[in-house]
């Protein structure tokens, strides 16, 4: 069975936009959990980008959210990858995600991943729709198409996989403020 490893992945962060983010179903904690892995990805080496819906129709990200991001992509298809996401991404196999809307721009960007060959990771309680019949049918569908749905602690201890890895202390840490 396959395991998350920090030196094959990016992160991204769909969408985590300041005017969309007031609608969407338990939206505090989709946001803690996108910043949990960000603070944990910086830690191991892990890219996080991020991307933007119109930005001119729907604004910027949360800054927290663009403050942890290399990049940020503003786009116009809800499938980043149509975009340019792959160009961003390079040649890294394996991709998390996490974001808004799940049943939208999160899941055609990850179906988008996925036509173009990359393995995806989907980490449902740090993506978010307005309801949760989306979400959850957003998570189904994800799994039918081949991407591996996980949590945020999941994601945190495959990338450190061991209590001796050098930043286990300080993934912990991060973890236990949540």
């Amino acid at each position: 069975m396959k395991r998350l490893d920090a030196r094959l992945c990016s992160l991204v962060l769909v969408d985590c936009q300041a005017r969309l983010m007031p609608t969407i179903d338990e939206g505090p904690r989709v946001v803690a959990n996108a910043l949990l892995l960000a603070d944990a990805a910086r830690l191991l080496g892990v890219p996080v980008l991020g991307t933007e819906q119109n930005p001119a129709g729907l604004g910027p990200n949360i800054d927290a959210v663009r403050q942890r991001c290399a990049s940020t992509l503003a786009k116009m298809h809800f499938d980043a990858c149509e975009d340019g996401l792959l160009d961003l991404l390079g040649g890294v196999p394996e991709v998390v995600l996490a974001g808004c809307e799940a049943h939208v721009c999160l899941l055609q960007t990850a179906l988008g991943l996925r036509r173009a060959g990359r393995e995806v990771w989907v980490v449902a309680d740090a993506c978010g729709s307005r309801t949760v019949a989306d979400h959850a049918l957003a998570m189904q569908r994800l799994r039918d198409a081949g991407a591996r749905v996980v949590g945020t602690e999941m994601v945190l201890f495959e990338w450190v996989h061991d209590c001796r890895h050098p930043a286990f202390k300080q993934v912990l840490a991060l973890v236990k403020t949540r």
